[in-house]
C-alpha cells in the first residue's frame, strides 16, 4: 500500500489497467512436477507473476535439538530472485522475505497432517521468478500444490488470493501497480472445502462492511483457483 498517487488512473469506466473487471482474476497457469530432484514441485503464474515451489521431505531431522517428538517440523523459505523485479533486488533474505516465510508456514500448517511424521522436517522453498503483484499468495498456491505433488498427507489444498481497494472500488488479484498504489491490501488463504481461513492480513483501512464484501469476493474467486489446482494435479497423472 502506498500514499503516493499513481501516474495513471487505475480504474477507468469500471475497467482496471489490464482490462479486467474488479472481480476478475488474471490468467492462471499451474503445473506440478517441474523440478525432478524435489519430492514435489509446482510452478504457478497469475498474470505476469511467476513462482516456483519445491518440497523436500518428510525426511529425518538430524539436528535432534530441533526435532519435535509429536509432529514434523515445517520450514518455509520465500525468496525473490534478483532478476524478478525491474530494479535488481539485492540477493539474500530481507525483513519482508523473512516475514512472508513465516506467514506462509502458518498458512500451510493447518492443512498438513504433521502429526503423521514426528521427528522429521518438511522443507518448502518458494522462489519468485517474476514479480507483478500478489507474490505472497501466488507462493502459497504454489507451495500447496508442491506439497500435494510430494504426497504429503493434507486435509485440503490451500487456496490464496489477494484483495484490495483502488479509487473506492474493491478488487481481487492485485497486479503490481495496484499493489503499489492500493488504498488497502488483503492477502487471504483458506481451505476451500470447509472455508477455514489459515491466513488473513490487511494493510490499509477498510470499513467492516467492505472487509466482509471483499472476503466474499475472494472466496468466490478462490473456487476457480481450487479447480485449477486439482486440474494441475490430475494432469500430471493423466499424461
Amino acid at each position: 500500500m502506498s500514499l503516493k498517487k499513481p501516474e495513471e488512473k487505475l480504474l477507468v469506466d469500471g475497467k482496471r489497467i489490464d482490462g479486467r473487471k474488479p472481480n476478475e482474476l488474471r490468467k492462471i497457469e499451474m503445473e506440478v512436477g517441474v523440478i525432478p530432484n524435489a519430492n514435489g514441485s509446482a510452478k504457478v503464474a497469475f498474470g505476469n507473476t511467476i513462482v516456483v515451489a519445491a518440497v523436500y521431505g518428510p525426511r529425518t531431522l538430524h539436528s535432534k535439538h530441533l526435532q519435535l517428538y509429536d509432529r514434523a517440523l515445517l520450514l518455509c523459505r520465500y525468496n525473490m530472485a534478483p532478476f524478478s523485479v525491474e530494479e535488481r533486488k539485492s540477493p539474500g533474505p530481507s525483513r519482508r522475505s523473512i516475514e512472508i516465510s513465516k506467514v506462509t508456514r502458518l498458512a500451510l500448517e493447518p492443512a498438513i497432517f504433521l502429526e503423521e511424521y514426528p521427528q522429521t522436517v518438511i522443507d518448502v522453498y518458494i522462489e519468485v521468478i517474476q514479480a507483478d503483484g500478489s507474490t505472497r499468495v501466488t507462493g502459497i498456491n504454489a507451495a500447496s500444490l508442491a506439497l500435494a505433488d510430494a504426497g504429503v498427507p493434507m486435509r485440503d489444498l490451500i487456496v490464496a488470493l489477494s484483495g484490495g481497494k483502488i479509487e473506492d472500488t474493491l478488487i481481487i488479484d492485485l497486479c503490481g501497480k495496484e499493489d503499489n498504489y492500493s488504498e488497502a491490501d488483503i492477502p487471504l488463504a483458506f481451505m476451500p472445502r470447509n472455508k477455514e481461513i489459515t491466513l488473513l492480513q490487511m494493510d490499509g483501512r477498510l470499513e467492516p462492511k467492505e472487509v466482509k464484501k471483499i472476503l466474499k469476493m475472494i472466496v468466490k474467486a478462490g473456487e476457480k483457483i481450487y479447480e485449477e489446482q486439482k486440474k494441475a494435479l490430475r494432469g500430471k497423472y493423466e499424461e
